[in-house]
């Protein structure tokens, strides 16, 4: 098999070949003077189980176009079969119309990746467990709960409640909760636009209790903080939260500070920020490995599935 990685998140991509035991494949992207993307595949691709890594995270738009550009290039030397590893699947949030005459961008970026020549995708948390019908070919969504469950086992003990910050995310906490014979409770949310929102009630007893969020991403942290500050008046103990992917955007790093939320708990999904990095409630854990054994097993033909547990 041959690995290759984009540019947006080259030390996760490292990770994985480095547990596969596989040396990155050889290659140029650059740019013009203009900011075009071009690509160069510096090794013989001939017919060979081809993925690329590349998380199509901020900036969204150029990792993204630098993903077909790659994929379009690996098309173009004659690659056997070529998966998209999407650690981060970007533009998930767009998965239906909230309101009249606005796209599902989910849709349209599915459409894209087929039409450049992506003939598997594997991806991890999607916002929206429909998103893989959007697609026409093989599409594999690992779950970053095993990798959680382990963590919250070593650090947490007892009375425990697992808290959704919405009910969207309530079949992740609830799966969490019934592994760990815990209780959950849900945030009622509203949105008044994109990015801004307010917890209006709590469902669920938090009282004295060590409530962990469960979530898939955290942009901006408002959804997060306004959460925690919900439960915190409602008579948390401790807060913590496991989130997948950190996306840190704007002034999260800010809030999150100023938030009762004593660690934060995400994935390399995302390359974090080195204010990320540095804060002393964000700790990262690595889905290299489990990323590692999925390629592995796409690439000799075996089931993935055991991976989902």
């Amino acid at each position: 098999m041959i690995l290759i990685t984009g540019n947006a998140n080259t030390k996760l991509s490292t990770d994985i070949a480095n547990i596969a035991d596989v040396d990155l494949c050889e290659t140029l992207v650059t740019r013009f003077a203009d900011n075009e993307i071009w690509v160069e595949i510096r090794d013989n691709i001939r017919g060979e189980d081809v993925f690329i890594i590349q998380s199509t995270c901020n900036p969204a738009n150029d990792n993204l176009m630098e993903l077909l550009i790659m994929v379009d290039a690996c098309k173009r030397a004659s690659a056997g079969r070529i998966t998209a590893v999407i650690p981060y699947y970007g533009y998930a949030r767009q998965d239906r119309k909230p309101a009249g005459r606005s796209p599902i961008s989910a849709k349209l970026v599915a459409n894209m990746l087929e039409a450049a020549g992506v003939d598997r995708m594997l991806t991890m948390d999607l916002h929206a467990g429909q998103i893989q019908g959007f697609f026409d070919i093989p599409t594999d969504n690992l779950y970053s709960s095993p990798i959680f469950i382990r963590d919250i086992k070593k650090n947490y003990k007892k009375n425990i409640t697992f808290v959704s910050p919405d009910v969207g995310g309530i079949t992740k906490a609830r799966d969490i909760a019934t592994q760990l014979k815990s209780d959950i409770a849900i945030m009622d949310k509203r949105r008044a636009e994109p990015g801004k929102s307010e917890v209006m009630n709590v469902i669920g007893n938090v009282k004295n209790k060590t409530c962990i969020i469960i979530d898939d991403i955290l942009d901006s942290a408002g959804t997060l903080c306004n959460a925690a500050k919900a439960i915190k008046k409602k008579g948390a103990k401790d807060i913590a939260a496991y989130i997948t992917h950190g996306v840190f955007s704007g002034k999260a790093i800010a809030k999150i500070s100023k938030s009762p939320i004593k660690r934060i708990i995400v994935t390399d999904s995302i390359e974090a920020t080195q204010s990320a990095k540095n804060s002393t409630k964000i700790n990262i854990l690595s889905v290299a490995p489990l990323l590692s054994e999925a390629i592995k097993r796409i690439s000799s033909e075996k089931s993935v599935s055991v991976l989902f547990d």
